[in-house]
């Protein structure tokens, strides 16, 4: 159902079952899947595609073009993907440079007034919370939960399953299972409780737990710690890719 006083460009290609609320702006080249819900004074536009079940609260803008003074007028995309929650004033710009991505993947929380640049990257099952700020080329991989009002510098990765607290600053890399905070960020813990409720077994913690000793506690060189890695008794419980993953880190660790 689209309310009448809606505009929806008739480019614009939206699913029969889409609703789409009171003054809300669907540009030319948008495309919206089936049982999405678009909120009263939300703006869509430029070449954003998306998917199937989202719901977008009022005031958010999406598609529009990126605070990059690099951007030409480039024909960028925006994509988003399944039951994502969009929350009010959310901002999710368009990537810079032609056929470039900004994307963001699935099941997703983005809370009030959180700010996705151009260029980012969202993996799937991530919560970010109030007012937190995403700078250009940031990635975020899957299961991730940063604090309110946390800020990310450009081009910084963030792994899969890590924590980071209310108001850090992050300007390096935070690493994959971890919990992070502070100003500017410091490495303080493996992230248990997440671990926990993404299902990880005992087995699997306990072996994380000892390579994060290891690789962040121990005070040896990389090269030392993952050999000493190599030869503990919780090597054979790993994946050799999960502690090497850890080191892509550069926060701060204290």
């Amino acid at each position: 159902m689209i309310h009448p006083t809606a505009i929806v460009h008739p480019g614009a290609q939206v699913h029969a079952s889409v609703q789409i609320d009171p003054f809300a702006i669907i540009g030319e080249h948008v495309k919206i899947g089936r049982d999405t819900i678009i909120h009263a004074n939300t703006i869509i536009e430029g070449d954003t595609i998306i998917g199937e079940r989202n719901r977008i609260f009022p005031g958010a803008a999406i598609g529009l073009v990126p605070q990059d003074l690099k951007y030409n007028g480039a024909l960028s995309q925006v994509r988003i993907g399944d039951d994502n929650s969009i929350r009010e004033y959310v901002t999710i710009n368009r990537a810079t440079y032609d056929g470039e991505v900004t994307q963001i993947g699935s099941g997703n929380l983005l809370m009030a007034y959180v700010h996705v640049a151009h260029n980012c990257v969202i993996g799937d099952h991530t919560v970010i919370a109030n007012a937190v700020g995403l700078a250009g080329h940031v990635t975020i991989e899957d299961n991730v939960t940063i604090g309110g009002m946390a800020g990310i510098h450009q081009f910084v990765r963030v792994g899969t399953l890590a924590m980071i607290g209310g108001k850090s600053r992050v300007t390096r890399d935070v690493s994959p299972y971890t919990l992070v905070e502070g100003s500017p960020c410091h490495t303080r813990a493996l992230n248990q409780v997440g671990l926990r409720r993404a299902g990880m077994n005992l087995e699997t913690r306990s072996a994380l737990k000892q390579a994060f000793r290891i690789l962040f506690r121990s005070g040896l060189r990389t090269e030392e710690a993952l050999e000493k890695w190599r030869h503990s008794r919780h090597f054979p419980k790993l994946s050799g890719s999960m502690p090497l993953s850890m080191l892509r880190c550069g926060v701060n660790v204290n």
